[in-house]
């Protein structure tokens, strides 16, 4: 199937890794249309990194946002500039690798998926060992969201996750933060959506390296599971023949 790919990268304070990290993206064998940067209003140096790149590969659009509202907030930013055919999220840290992208996005380029999740849990590669109550929590709210959803995910959030562009820009994504990971997957949890998992290497970092992410985001992942399950998850798009039939009886 002839497909192209937006690269979404929200970056905050990630001066160190993101021109390596890009540079690793535009190394990958892809159909790649655009690589898309929101820059949340980093303060330590990031945007004068991210203006070097944008020099360099002419495929790369800078995004500003004028005040640090987070990774939610960065990612509806650019799926608003995203318009290749297929849409990846990529964190600007190297706890990921680019060159997976290339496994991640053949379900979707074969015709099978409409959405691909990456699994730090399934994969068989490298995996760095890092926070024991990390993968308690990430475990324990990916069971969660299981139970709500119906899905039978191993990792909800995992920063991985590809979509048809038609799929994703037909959600409002609400949250700001680290919620999109539980909300973006109770959404498509309510509609008629092909959902596949890759198994995936994941080069953890330490609150030393840089990694943001903390207890106050695991608690706000709860209420968003419960929230986006319970009361705010999107109704299931109806098929062309229904949306004829509901015209035709009007």
């Amino acid at each position: 199937m002839n497909m192209d790919l937006s690269v979404i990268i929200p970056v905050y304070n990630e001066r160190n890794t993101v021109e390596t990290l890009v540079e690793r993206v535009f190394a990958v064998d892809l159909p790649l249309k655009q690589v898309v940067i929101v820059d949340d209003a980093s303060t330590d140096g990031t945007a004068e990194v991210l203006d070097k790149l944008a020099e360099r590969f002419l495929r790369c659009e800078i995004l500003r946002h004028d005040v640090n509202q987070g990774k939610g907030a960065a990612i509806r930013s650019g799926l608003r500039a995203s318009n290749g055919d297929i849409v990846a999220i990529q964190d600007a840290d190297l706890e990921y690798i680019p060159s997976e992208l290339a496994r991640l996005i053949e379900p979707i380029l074969s015709g099978d998926a409409d959405v691909v999740f990456g699994s730090r849990f399934s994969g068989s590669g490298p995996h760095r060992v890092v926070y024991f109550w990390h993968m308690v929590g990430n475990r324990f709210l990916t069971l969660l969201s299981n139970m709500f959803t119906n899905l039978n995910l191993s990792d909800m959030e995992c920063c991985y996750k590809l979509f048809r562009r038609e799929v994703i820009q037909d959600i409002q994504i609400e949250e700001n933060r680290f919620g999109f990971e539980p909300e973006i997957t109770a959404k498509i949890a309510g509609r008629d959506l092909r959902i596949y998992e890759v198994g995936i290497s994941y080069y953890g970092r330490t609150y030393a390296e840089g990694k943001k992410i903390n207890w106050k985001d695991g608690l706000r992942a709860i209420v968003c599971i419960l929230k986006y399950n319970l009361f705010r998850r999107a109704p299931p798009k109806r098929s062309q023949s229904e949306q004829a039939q509901k015209t035709e009886g009007a």
